[in-house]
């Protein structure tokens, strides 16, 4: 890839996530709240491993939260999507 289309590849991504901030959509990486430019920074400066999206729903299907989670071996357990299915209800507050 090159750098300019890397460049274009960040800013779609910036853009993106602006679009959920100011529809009111909170969003999270590694389970702490993060704005866009915090986590596209994270998507340019990590050196191994990815990030995973994960879309918290409500019962309508609209997107309640949007949470970014490095999936490299060593950060599963850091995923809040993760926790025990009777966990969901404490789960959606902490990420809403």
């Amino acid at each position: 890839m090159e750098i300019g289309e890397t460049a274009y590849k960040y800013k779609d991504l910036y853009v993106e996530l602006e679009n959920y901030e100011k529809n009111g959509v909170p969003m999270h990486l590694e389970g702490s709240p993060a704005s866009p430019l915090q986590i596209v920074t994270a998507h340019m400066i990590r050196e191994e491993g990815c990030y995973m999206r994960d879309y918290v729903m409500d019962e309508k299907g609209y997107i309640e939260s949007l949470i970014f989670v490095n999936i490299n071996g060593n950060n599963q357990a850091k995923n809040p999507l993760n926790a025990p299915e009777d966990d969901s209800t404490e789960r959606q507050k902490r990420y809403s």
